[in-house]
Order: structure tokens, then sequence, then C-alpha cells
């Protein structure tokens, strides 16, 4: 299974979902999954959806705090989406090393985010990662050959 389509379906998701939230991201990402159905990983998304949604209020925070210079609600849908989803990843998700959510994250900003989306998404997780429990010195050498 693909855990790049399944962030990418998981961020058109809840990108589409900050714009109608009545439905539930899961009922949205339901519509897409269809079409991709052997390579999703419907479990990997869920837990990204379910995740992200649970945790929206204490994610926003955290990238506020981050980004002092851009309030919550002047950062793209975009983008916030896709730092909601990567920074939801470096909190709870044990399983992905936090160079691979980070590396993902600024995958998608330069796929579908604006020009400095990718900048921005890499400093936000950058700056979060080195404040988290899991922060470990020589991965983030590594996660700053990336850039």
């Amino acid at each position: 299974m693909n855990r790049h389509l399944s962030r990418t379906i998981a961020m058109q998701s809840l990108y589409e979902w900050d714009f109608r939230q009545a439905e539930h991201p899961w009922e949205i990402a339901s519509r897409i999954i269809v079409n991709v159905e052997p390579d999703a990983d419907k479990e990997f998304i869920k837990d990204l959806l379910d995740g992200s949604v649970e945790h929206v209020a204490e994610l926003d925070k955290m990238i506020a705090e981050a980004a002092p210079e851009w309030p919550i609600e002047q950062i793209s849908v975009i983008d916030k989406t896709i730092l909601r989803i990567a920074l939801y990843e470096l909190l709870y998700r044990v399983d992905v090393p936090p160079k691979v959510s980070i590396n993902e994250a600024v995958e998608l900003g330069k796929t579908y985010g604006g020009e400095n989306s990718s900048k921005f998404i890499n400093g936000v997780l950058g700056t979060l990662y080195r404040k988290s429990d899991r922060y470990i010195i020589e991965e983030d050498k590594k996660i700053n050959e990336i850039e």
C-alpha cells in the first residue's frame, strides 16, 4: 500500500472538510478511495483523519505558536491542512519516523501548495519537532540535509 498516496487522500479530504465540516473527512475520503482502492491504506488514512480532527484545536495552537508572524486564519487552507496531518503524525504516530513525516509534508507542499509552502511547512515542522519528545539531534541533522 502506498503511504504517500494515502497522505494525499487524507490531505484532500481534510482540505474539503475545512470548507464543509458537516461531513466527516472519512466520508469525503471514501469517495476518493474508490478510485485507487488497492493502493490506499484505509486504516492509515482513517487514523490521520480521525486524529487530525480530534486534535485540531491542539494542532492549530501549536502551529500558531511555531509561526507567530502567521495567525492561523492567515495560513492558506492547504498549508494548514498539510501541517495538521504531519504534526499529528509527529506527535501520535510513533511508527512513522519524524523525518518521514516532515519530508512527506514538504513534498505535499511542493505539489499542492504555493511558491513558499514547502519552506514554510519545513520551518514550522522543524521548530515543532525540535520541541517534541521525539527530538533526536542526529535525526535533525538528517532532516536538515533534505532541505
